[in-house]
């Protein structure tokens, strides 16, 4: 199977790595830079994805038989600062995919900002009522995708996270950053009253490629199996570094760069295990993800 994934950051990456993994042709899809190089099979093309011709072409050079979007911005921050940018992008990526693809399986790669943060969970029944300009326009992108395609999936995924080296764009993932920070000595402030279900990238992109195999157009929802606060996460993360967690500081979320964030943003799944092609996937918890990630990745860096 050649799968189109449009959007290559940590995401989009790892999915790619997943799809190559398993034997099928991921082809990644980005505005710039070549991340696709390094994939055991994969190839990259360049890609605005609003721009309604350059979709249509795209989609005829490749062929896929799926595509995954897993586009941007996706920046809390930045969409809150540019809330009519961030709804643009989303939603006309959304309908020029809808538009150019044809037979092949499409599945959005959504987010748990969708909902208002009121409830301690939220699972695929639960009413969306995103309150920042980032759930908003996702929100905009499922139903504009959902209405073009209703065989689509929609698959909304609470916090991601995984090993990347220090970088620019390192702080957007927050287990990178904080194990960056802590290993070098430095203090992490996190919010205690900011509640999410963080899922490692590595399970993301296996249910994700699992869900490729599935006829059905569904709205799913993926979160670890762990409700914890930002800043008990960060003290998880230091103990693994091996680190005094008390240099993980709570503050609170009103005050932080969190701010604009859904206090409760936790997914439940009340369809993942029914399915044949995704119940057999583990999705580790924050502790088990990061001794993981730290034993196995950091002492390369």
């Amino acid at each position: 199977m050649r799968v189109l994934i449009v959007g290559s950051g940590l995401i989009g990456r790892r999915i790619a790595a997943t799809v190559a993994a398993g034997g099928d042709e991921p082809v990644l899809a980005s505005r710039n830079g070549n991340p696709g190089a390094g994939l055991p099979s994969g190839r990259w093309v360049s890609l605005d994805i609003t721009d309604r011709s350059q979709c249509a072409e795209v989609v005829d050079r490749v062929r896929p038989e799926a595509v995954v979007l897993v586009h941007g911005p996706s920046d809390v921050t930045w969409c809150e600062e540019n809330p009519a940018r961030a709804m643009h992008d989303h939603t006309t990526a959304a309908l020029n995919l809808a538009g150019s693809a044809g037979t092949a399986k499409v599945l959005l790669i959504s987010t748990d900002n969708v909902f208002d943060g009121g409830a301690a969970w939220n699972d695929e029944s639960a009413t969306t009522r995103p309150t920042n300009a980032y759930g908003r326009a996702k929100l905009a992108a499922e139903l504009a995708l959902r209405d073009r395609l209703p065989d689509a999936t929609v698959l909304r995924v609470s916090l991601v996270y995984g090993w990347e080296p220090p970088g620019a764009s390192t702080w957007l993932n927050f287990f990178a950053a904080c194990a960056h920070r802590l290993r070098r000595g430095l203090p992490v402030e996190a919010p205690g009253d900011l509640w999410t279900t963080p899922v490692l990238v590595d399970d993301v992109a296996a249910v994700t490629t699992g869900l490729l195999r599935d006829p059905a157009g569904r709205l799913l929802h993926l979160g670890g199996p762990d409700r914890v606060s930002r800043a008990d996460w960060a003290r998880v993360i230091a103990e693994e570094v091996g680190v005094d967690p008390g240099l993980v500081r709570s503050v609170a979320r009103a005050q932080s760069r969190y701010a604009c964030r859904p206090t409760n943003s936790c997914l439940r799944s009340v369809v993942l295990d029914s399915l044949a092609c995704t119940r057999d996937i583990p999705v580790r918890g924050v502790r088990q993800a990061a001794r993981l990630l730290v034993t196995s990745v950091e002492p390369a860096s």
